[in-house]
């Protein structure tokens, strides 16, 4: 099936979705789910996959194990295309629109150092600023957790303090659910946004890599 666009449903399915995020009302509109939702990720995903990658979809139910907020369901439907553990490109549908995003997500403690040793050294870490500079200018927002504080053994004047603060680091683009979405515009706009974060992938791919601990 090709991509043709997310039908008004989609969007629908999460506003009900949001407003109440209960068994009876996914088992309910399980059939939005399905059809508005999943069918067509899943066709934007293979549209894209020659360019990109093979992506995977997520599970639409949440893990409550370890949460204070037990809602059992997520109130978007994501998509990840991985080139590296942690590092890669994403797309997601909610009520709010479309949102198409890369980087790095994961916070492994052996990520971490090597990306602040590498946004430290000069050679790296100028074109890193470079890189996410020239992104925000051409309208792209800068995304990530980070330290509210300068991180333990740097300066505060350091001249890249605000990347060093990032513990996980990704650029993206949040779109209304306007006409265009429901065409296959929408698979355009999302190529557009991960082939501009291409030189941030390649950065994280070179200098942060995949974490060598185990996964859990």
């Amino acid at each position: 099936m090709r991509f043709t666009g997310f039908p008004d449903e989609a969007f629908l399915f999460y506003e009900g979705l949001e407003a109440d995020n209960s068994k009876a009302y996914f088992g309910e509109h399980k059939h939005l789910y399905e059809e508005a939702v999943r069918a067509p990720m899943t066709a934007l995903v293979d549209d894209l996959g020659p360019e990109f990658g093979e992506a995977h979809l997520f599970r639409p139910y949440r893990d409550v194990r370890f949460a204070k907020d037990k809602s059992p369901y997520k109130t978007h439907q994501g998509a990840f295309v991985e080139r590296m553990p942690g590092i890669g490109l994403y797309v997601e549908i909610s009520a709010a629109g479309l949102f198409a995003a890369a980087g790095w997500y994961s916070q492994a403690s052996d990520q971490v150092a090597r990306y602040r040793a590498a946004v430290d050294e000069d050679l790296s870490g100028k074109p890193l600023a470079a890189v996410t500079g020239a992104l925000a200018a051409a309208g792209h927002t800068l995304y990530g957790d980070r330290l509210k504080t300068r991180p333990r053994g740097f300066d505060d004047d350091h001249p890249r303090i605000d990347l060093l603060r990032h513990r996980s680091l990704y650029v993206g683009r949040r779109f209304e659910p306007e006409e265009w979405v429901h065409t296959a515009e929408a698979r355009d706009r999302v190529a557009r946004t991960w082939r501009d974060a291409a030189p941030l992938i390649d950065w994280l791919c070179i200098h942060v890599r995949g974490s060598e601990l185990p996964r859990r």
